[in-house]
């Protein structure tokens, strides 16, 4: 491995907490993490998608996006393509050698084994578990053909990643022939298989941590005065075809990350965006697009300025979700007379941005608790999670890459939206079941129960601590791994053996001191060892009343019953004390 590349291997072992991998694992994290960050732009475990070693077919990184979400669990594909209307798929496999050349062969025998893998009725190697749960994966996708043939075939890109120089031209034969190998299955709209030397590396890992940029040009634009907190202020048209650049992520699809701060995700195709849609489609009506739409709102946290050309940095669209997605569908409509409206706004005020959010919204049919559920309380979790000393400090990621640039984070300890509701869930709703599912699933389940401002802000902190502190003892090695499909499970185990099966007590005062029960085993590395060590046997009873074998599986781990029997399991602990 040439100094650079072993310089930024290390680097990411440390910022995410990795340092008991092997090198060749620790390549093919970093390996993972560059290829599937230029598909997906939110933060991810890249840990969580290596094969592992023996029986992997040559595939050491598996991902699969459907419609924006970063998947690899059969269960959570399976629950996915049930709920989607039309399926956007995308999957991502990943070879990496630590060696510094290529081998041209490589390509064409992952080829041959992924043929195998994807057609077969059965694979024909001895498979790891891993491959196992891809390819019931694989076979959760193509169950639903109308879906499929409604939003296309799936997209497959491989990546062949070595530390040398590409440009060898029998790897270029190899690619080639491994490619027309993949594309006579007929199973794919599109085949990509590309090699990634040291260089290409390196331009992806810079693009993985920075934030979100993009450039346009816009001539037709008026400055607003100076107003207090905003540094600089636009009203401008844009052409839609440069608002769908700058909508459209690596991978072709639209950037979901824009939309965090949005007080609504995209509503489907509701009569309002249906009407859009129609303008859209007609061919009188698109040109007369700007004056018949309310148009975006763009908040930017960095603005540069050069003649008609903009640059804008770490930026978010607070208002227009519905418009942006619609226009993104119908791209293949837009003319160069079809125009947006555009509110360009330069602020670091947090404070600014929320009251921009909100104005910008009032006038749609958004509820009083859509709005909050964006803003106050996920503000003052942000606050919190900040607000302990250097050992104690979690990150609570509010926008897509809020830390990546920022070289101090280390990068386990930041806790996205997606992850603190599933720690929260698991922890003090009595969700492990769920948390472990579809994201969306439990999200829309319990959307009346997450993020509610009456709720102790410290119990979402305790949650994400008890995460930390489970998955800092698994990536140390100091339990079993054969237990990572039960942390949540475990979250469930740690509030129950400590403080019991009820609801937390009202009122902060009570609740605090609750919670600091927990974050005092913790934050205290050795007593939080010695209870999560306690709380295995119980996992392991609770996982022979689904399976006599007593295996641990995503399956076994996610009924109720498993649920029930931990805690009846941990409640006999207790007693036996």
């Amino acid at each position: 491995m040439d100094r650079i590349t072993e310089g930024l291997v290390k680097q990411f072992q440390q910022e995410r907490g990795l340092k008991n991998l092997t090198e060749s694992e620790a390549f093919e994290d970093f390996a993972g993490f560059c290829v599937i960050s230029s598909y997906f732009e939110d933060e991810f475990d890249p840990d969580e998608f290596r094969m592992g070693a023996g029986g992997d077919l040559g595939v050491d990184i598996a991902a699969i996006i459907i419609n924006g979400d970063l998947l690899l669990d059969a269960a959570d594909v399976r629950a996915a393509v049930a709920q989607a209307k039309t399926l956007d798929v995308r999957i991502i496999i990943v070879q990496a050698k630590t060696t510094q050349g290529f081998e041209a062969k490589v390509f064409t025998d992952l080829a041959d084994n992924l043929v195998e893998l994807i057609t077969s009725d059965m694979i024909p190697y001895p498979a790891s578990p891993e491959i196992a749960n891809l390819r019931e994966c694989i076979d959760a996708i193509y169950a639903d053909l109308g879906k499929l043939s409604r939003g296309g075939l799936p997209a497959l890109s491989v990546r062949y990643a070595s530390t040398g120089a590409v440009g060898d031209n029998m790897l270029e034969a190899k690619r080639k022939t491994a490619v027309k190998r993949l594309d006579q299955t007929n199973y794919f709209s599109e085949v990509d298989a590309i090699p990634l030397g040291a260089r290409e590396l390196r331009e992806l890992y810079q693009r993985a941590t920075s934030a979100v940029s993009a450039e346009f040009t816009m001539p037709k634009r008026i400055t607003l005065p100076k107003m207090p907190l905003v540094e600089q202020a636009f009203l401008g048209v844009l052409p839609a075809k440069d608002l769908v650049k700058i909508l459209t992520d690596p991978g072709g699809g639209i950037r979901k990350t824009l939309f965090f701060e949005n007080v609504r995700d995209f509503q489907d195709y509701n009569p309002v965006n249906l009407e859009i849609q129609q303008t859209v489609k007609n061919s009188e009506g698109r040109e007369r697009f700007a004056v018949l739409n309310n148009g975006i709102t763009i908040v930017t946290r960095e603005l540069t300025l050069a003649g008609d050309d903009i640059h804008i940095r770490d930026f978010q669209i607070v208002n227009g979700c519905q418009t942006c997605h619609v226009l993104f569908d119908e791209k293949a409509n837009l003319t160069d007379g079809v125009h947006v409206n555009v509110r360009l706004i330069q602020s670091r005020e947090e404070n600014v941005i929320t009251e921009i959010t909100t104005a910008t919204n009032r006038q749609t049919a958004v509820t009083d608790e859509d709005l909050q559920a964006r803003e106050n309380f996920h503000k003052e979790l942000e606050v919190l999670f900040q607000s302990f000393s250097d050992s104690e400090r979690l990150y609570y990621e509010r926008r897509s890459r809020q830390y990546s640039s920022q070289q101090t984070v280390e990068k386990t300890r930041i806790v996205t939206r997606s992850l603190l509701t599933r720690t929260f869930a698991s922890m003090f709703l009595n969700e492990p079941s769920r948390a472990g599912r579809y994201y969306k699933e439990l999200k829309e389940t319990r959307e009346s129960d997450l993020f509610q401002p009456h709720q102790n802000a410290l119990s979402y902190y305790t949650s994400a601590a008890t995460s930390y502190r489970i998955e800092w003892l698994f990536r140390t090695k100091r339990i079993d791994r054969k237990y990572t499909p039960a942390k949540y499970q475990l979250l469930m185990a740690v509030k129950t053996y400590l403080l019991g099966t009820g609801d937390l007590p009202q009122g902060n005062r009570l609740a605090d001191r609750e919670c600091k029960k927990i974050l005092d085993v913790m934050w205290d590395p050795a007593k939080a060892e010695e209870l999560i060590q306690k709380l295995l046997p119980a996992v392991d009873i609770a996982a022979q009343g689904e399976d006599a074998s007593g295996a641990i599986t995503r399956d076994t781990v996610r009924t109720l019953r498993f649920a029930d029997n931990l805690r009846r399991a941990v409640r006999q602990l207790e007693g036996s004390q």
